[in-house]
């Protein structure tokens, strides 16, 4: 399984802050993540439209879409971070 995690915004637009989606193809990677999560529609399709930046880490590193998910692994998509 791979653990999905949801911070900030995307959280509250979300209604949840984690789960969990099983290891395969279509989880390979954090893009491939999002596909998946596009399809369920409504306010995920939202989210992920990329009309806002979302930013992503892959075990609590810095990822891109690119970047290798495996069995195992933690995804976090959070909005990026700004201050004043």
């Amino acid at each position: 399984m791979i653990r999905i995690l949801y911070f900030a915004r995307l959280r509250e637009q979300l209604g949840t802050g984690a789960e969990e989606l099983p290891a395969s193809p279509e989880s390979a990677t954090p893009g491939a993540i999002i596909g998946q999560l596009k399809q369920r529609g409504g306010p995920w399709a939202e989210v992920f439209a990329g009309d806002q930046p979302v930013l992503m880490s892959v075990n609590q590193e810095v990822a891109d879409l690119d970047t290798p998910v495996t069995d195992g692994d933690e995804v976090a998509f959070f909005p990026p971070v700004t201050g004043g």
